[in-house]
């Protein structure tokens, strides 16, 4: 965190100053080690067996906030008799079809409850093609019955505490130190501070980045914090929760209104052809009878975005426009993107600031898909590598691919930089913050809202009087922002539409307060509704700036954040089911009955809960929507109002984290015969090899492990940095970090160079011989790990260039959110330079050869029986 967000690193060493203990759990000492109270490495890949191993220590100890998990989480609720786990099926839990390397997830629901028709119900043929676990992640799984059986003794033997605890029954310290490297000492001292500082008067929080997310396993390491954290009773706290640090000022903004293929604004899902022929069968998988919670009302939300794009065209008659949204017909996420543009299937690309032929895992993949083009814009404040990869990229010197022979046309339009526009940026903890523009950006540069503003003007006034059906698409689009005297919209008017309006009755056209205001008869419009509140009274709410001294230390009225401006989300579990703080220390929201008619919730944040429903309520008998949550239910967004310990759907690998090895690694799964994860999104493709992993013949041909990280001095993929000739002379080579052990049993001299070699490639680098990457001993074995920057590119623009370390990578992805495996791959490392030109070819089949690897090297998602067994504990 201090090293990628130095920022926000401010206030944790503030909070060290007043007391607060620090632990960096990294592979590498970094600039947040060496001010931490204890630094703990870790082998890269690893991470579910140490937080499995968490739980077991508050499980078997009882340390659990055992109020807090019996009335706020799962924990007493039951599990239908027919699920079986990883610790039975060795490695696989219940519903395993080895022929589409997909669950089947009917035995992990609730007692009573059978799987419902969501995009969690198939895998790889329909919710894996689309992210249906990634839709799941924003409006959560639906249950039709709000019922469930509970045993809050939390005896029953198929209760979620001892379906947990029987789970990780075998992640004793002795089994972390054997995968993670990491010796008893150190995880006991991680696991008695996390312990004692969380319970009424105390809280702990967990901050992670990439380093969790970038594996094949990824959204189910954030589970295990997520547990964690709800043993603890650290959700919905001050102090406490699960920080996801952002890898840009706004990347939580491009998921709040997407810039992924299968979201909408506000986590609504992309209609999938097929499945959705009509507005009723889309809002369906969003919510459904019977429903606790807020999701219920998906459908206004649903036709409140319909308004906001489509306006009067929008109308019940024509289900709101519904058939204008464009629909998925399978996976259109970035690595089958750029599959497809190699294998002919996409003709045109935008790049508006994004690097992929330096900053995308297999970064030759990607350049290889853009030079199978026949039009590519490049949208960027530099001439960067993903422009001129036609001229001067890797593949040009290698001869593998030709100038003369790229097709590609590439389209180069400048942007503007931050600086350069006004706008917004949504921070790591969901606030809004309106930037305002200091200069106007020179020459040609356009800022990203006048380039599509007026790309949509074009484009309609081109399609003007079309009678095609499709062309309505555009056409019935409300397109009519005010612009100022140069031609340029208004970007608070666009934030104005996002926040939406009453279109209908004695407020019309006034700005809706909030998303509770949304109906679904089309009375409203709005374009995201969980910002919904951010325009409240015609105000900016994101510019707000009053000064931290003149208000309390939740700082509400410093920029805005959804939803309604809580900072916290989930505040009602700040207090007990009785409504009163857990303690004074901690109090955040309580109840207070002097409040209003009968009480109202009230406290420093505002309450994440129905204002005015008491403690004490209990639903009727069939009721839902916010009806059908009681007043002791704080996860209002859950389809069963509690904090899930373990997932009976949503996620398609499991209902709970598992650990798996890796895609590509070294070492034997310890724990299961099964090795990596059995639903892992695999390419089976000549130009996608995969090195052998321990089990396999040739593995030993790629015995270390590298990583991937980022520098202060660059930003990613070096489009900002290394064109500025101040920070590329701070970081000016390429290089890697390895150990002393490693320096002498590879004859690696510091500042010398070394060769990293995979199946996919060799890159070269400057060598850096340095104790802040330690060898591990891991399963019985020494295990090095080899540290590389990625902020650096082949190419002729820039101050400095180099080669980049994604090129190395192979892709597999996370079956939930298709996200890459970029933190963790094998490798081997010789002194000297890389090969250049062909030769540099030859030197990897040289190693391919050795290894014996082919398209199925890797790429086996079920572990053959005759791999051999694991020594199993």
């Amino acid at each position: 965190m201090a090293e990628c967000h130095p920022v926000g690193f401010q206030w944790v060493m503030e909070a060290k100053q007043r007391g607060a203990k620090v632990i960096h759990i990294d592979p590498r000492f970094t600039r947040t080690s060496a001010v931490a109270d204890q630094h703990v490495p870790i082998r890269v890949g690893s991470d579910i067996a140490f937080l499995g191993g968490v739980i077991r220590y508050i499980l078997e100890n009882e340390k659990d906030f055992r109020e807090y998990v019996v009335a706020y989480t799962n924990a007493a609720t039951i599990v239908r008799d027919d699920f079986v786990d990883t610790e039975d099926l060795d490695g696989l839990f219940s519903g395993y079809d080895p022929e589409t390397a997909s669950y089947d997830g009917e035995s992990w629901q609730y007692a009573g409850h059978d799987q419902q028709a969501s995009p969690d119900a198939e895998h790889e043929e329909v919710a894996g093609e689309h992210g249906g676990g990634h839709e799941l992640g924003g409006h959560g799984a639906t249950l039709e019955r709000s019922s469930v059986q509970r045993d809050e003794t939390l005896q029953h033997p198929m209760c979620v505490y001892q379906v947990l605890k029987r789970h990780y029954a075998r992640y004793t310290p002795e089994i972390v130190e054997q995968v993670c490297g990491v010796s008893p000492e150190d995880f006991l001292a991680v696991c008695e501070a996390v312990t004692a500082n969380s319970g009424r008067e105390r809280t702990t929080c967990w901050v992670y980045s990439v380093g969790w997310t970038h594996h094949s396993t990824g959204v189910q390491y954030i589970r295990g914090s997520a547990i964690i954290q709800l043993l603890l009773g650290n959700m919905g706290r001050p102090g406490g929760g699960i920080l996801a640090l952002r890898g840009h000022a706004s990347i939580q903004g491009s998921t709040d209104i997407p810039t992924l293929y299968n979201l909408l604004p506000g986590y609504l899902p992309m209609p999938v052809a097929g499945e959705h022929d009509s507005l009723a069968d889309w809002i369906a998988t969003m919510s459904s009878k019977g429903m606790k919670g807020f999701w219920t009302s998906a459908d206004a939300y649903a036709i409140s975005l319909l308004k906001a794009w489509y306006g009067d065209a929008a109308q019940p008659e024509n289900d709101y426009c519904f058939d204008l949204l464009p629909k998925l017909t399978g996976d259109h996420g970035t690595y089958q993107t750029v599959m497809d543009q190699i294998d002919g299937k996409v003709e045109g690309y935008f790049l508006v600031g994004q690097n992929p032929a330096v900053g995308s895992a297999q970064a030759k993949l990607q350049r290889q898909g853009l030079a199978s083009l026949k039009w590519l814009v490049v949208r960027d404040v530099n001439l960067i590598e993903s422009a001129t990869f036609w001229r001067d990229g890797p593949e040009i010197a290698s001869g593998e691919l030709r100038t003369e022979d790229i097709g590609t046309e590439v389209f180069f339009l400048p942007a503007a930089t931050h600086t350069e526009k006004s706008g917004s940026f949504t921070q790591t903890q969901r606030m809004v913050q309106w930037r305002h523009k200091a200069v106007s950006p020179p020459g040609d540069a356009q800022p990203e809202l006048d380039f599509y503003f007026h790309l949509g003007r074009r484009l309609r006034e081109r399609l003007a009087g079309s009678t095609d059906p499709k062309d309505r698409m555009l056409l019935d689009l409300t397109w009519d922002y005010p612009v100022d005297e140069h031609g340029e919209p208004d970007p608070e008017a666009v934030l104005a539409e996002i926040n939406g309006s009453f279109l209908t009755g004695e407020r019309a056209g006034d700005p809706l307060p909030g998303f509770t205001s949304m109906r679904a008869d089309g009375s409203t419009a709005g374009g995201c509704w969980i910002y919904s509140g951010i325009f409240k009274d015609g105000v900016n709410q994101a510019a707000r700036r009053k000064p931290g001294q003149e208000q309390d230390y939740v700082a509400a009225e410093w920029g805005w954040a959804w939803p309604m401006n809580r900072r916290t989300l989930y505040n009602r579990a700040s207090a007990d089911p009785e409504g009163r703080p857990w303690s004074e220390r901690k109090a955040y929201v309580w109840w207070d009955e002097t409040l209003g008619e009968a009480g109202e919730w009230t406290g420093h944040d505002m309450p994440d809960f129905e204002l005015t429903k008491p403690p004490s309520y209990r639903p009727e008998e069939g009721a839902s929507g916010p009806a059908g949550l009681a007043g002791d239910d704080p996860f209002i967004m859950q389809a069963d109002g509690k904090g899930w310990l373990y997932a009976p759907s949503g996620l398609l690998d499991g209902p709970m984290p598992a650990h798996y090895e890796p895609h590509e690694s070294p070492v034997r799964n310890p724990l299961y015969h099964q090795q990596a994860n059995p639903t892992r999104q695999v390419f089976r493709r000549k130009d996608n090899l995969s090195n052998p992993s321990a089990g396999e013949l040739g593995s030993e041909v790629f015995p270390y492990v590298f990583t991937t990280y980022r520098l202060t001095e660059h930003h990613t993929a070096g489009g900002m940095s290394r064109w500025v000739p101040y920070l590329a002379e701070l970081q000016p080579e390429m290089f890697c970090e390895v150990s002393p052990e490693l320096a002498r049993e590879r004859g690696l001299e510091n500042l010398s160079y070394a060769t990293i070699v995979t199946a996919r490639t060799a890159i070269e680098a400057r060598v850096l011989v340095t104790e802040r990457v330690t060898p591990l001993t891991v399963d019985g074995r020494v295990v090095h790990q080899i540290g590389l920057p990625y902020h650096w590119g082949v190419g002729s623009e820039a101050h400095v260039s180099g080669d980049s370390a994604n090129d190395l990578l192979g892709l597999a992805l996370d079956p939930n959110v298709h996200i890459q495996e970029s933190k963790v791959g094998s490798c081997d490392i010789q002194p000297g330079r890389r090969p250049s030109g062909p030769a540099l070819l030859r030197f990897v089949e040289e190693y391919r050869s050795r290894a014996g690897i082919t398209v199925e090297t890797g790429n086996t998602r079920l572990t053959p029986p005759d791999r051999g067994e694991a020594q199993r504990p």
